[in-house]
């Protein structure tokens, strides 16, 4: 227990913003225009997703006594709600500074701050499905991010270019994990809660917006998701008609 207090909302704050300062004025810091920021927020999201993704799994594995969705949350799990509270709140300051016409994903930001501050300091209970959702919505974050900084350079970076090529794999994990399995815990959380299987721990206000907040976190990633599908199928489109323009280039001049 003493050591967990070490590890509080301050100090996680503190290490986020400074992860976040390290970004931007050593790392990036020759980065040109707002790629400078957003590959700042990027370093940020690193360093909280994987781990946070790791630490909820330990704290769900690791229980001393049975589990349910309403049970009352543990002191490791407190501290992998402040740990994830502090890095969302720092990125949402990174949002409200470089990129304040984002509105979805400010949105996004403010709606699981809620949901994980309202868990941690108010119910205190029912981390258990919440701590799932944030594995299944940080086990992408290392592909995610170290995509998303490779699209930044890829003009002028082969290497940048090649990770970019992988995007069809990463998109396919995504869909996976976002599109499928999310939704799918998503129903079942919901279906233990409309059974009543909160009443007396989680109040009805609580588990309705925490659902409503994490079904619409999915929806806007299933949205994203089909976007760069789409974008997938008509670069390939692309690709063949240019090939095929290529190809008729050859008979008619050839």
């Amino acid at each position: 227990m003493a050591t967990l207090t070490v590890f509080s909302l301050h100090t996680f704050l503190l290490m986020f913003t400074a992860i976040y300062l390290l970004g931007y004025y050593v790392i990036f810091r020759n980065w040109p225009g707002l790629s400078r920021a957003e590959t700042s927020s990027c370093l940020l999201c690193l360093a909280h997703g994987t781990p946070a993704a790791v630490l909820a799994t330990f704290s769900l594995l690791h229980l001393e006594n049975p589990s349910n969705f309403a049970s009352q949350n543990t002191p490791f799990q407190n501290m992998v709600l402040e740990f994830t509270i502090a890095a969302f709140f720092i990125d949402l300051l990174h949002f409200l500074l470089f990129v304040p016409t984002s509105y979805m994903y400010i949105a996004h930001h403010v709606a699981t701050i809620y949901v994980f501050s309202t868990c941690r300091y108010i119910i205190n209970h029912g981390a258990f499905p919440i701590l799932v959702v944030l594995v299944l919505g940080e086990v992408t974050s290392l592909c995610h991010n170290t995509w998303r900084i490779s699209g930044f350079r890829r003009a002028d970076s082969q290497v940048a270019a090649r990770v970019q090529e992988f995007s069809p794999l990463f998109y396919g994990f995504y869909t996976v994990v976002r599109g499928i399995l999310a939704p799918v815990f998503v129903c079942k959380m919901a279906i233990f809660y409309l059974s009543g299987g909160g009443d007396g721990l989680v109040p009805m206000w609580a588990w309705v917006s925490w659902t409503v907040v994490i079904a619409g976190g999915n929806l806007f990633s299933i949205v994203w998701v089909f976007n760069m599908w789409l974008g997938v199928w008509r670069e390939r489109g692309n690709q063949k008609k240019m090939k095929e323009l290529g190809e008729e280039d050859v008979l008619i001049f050839g």
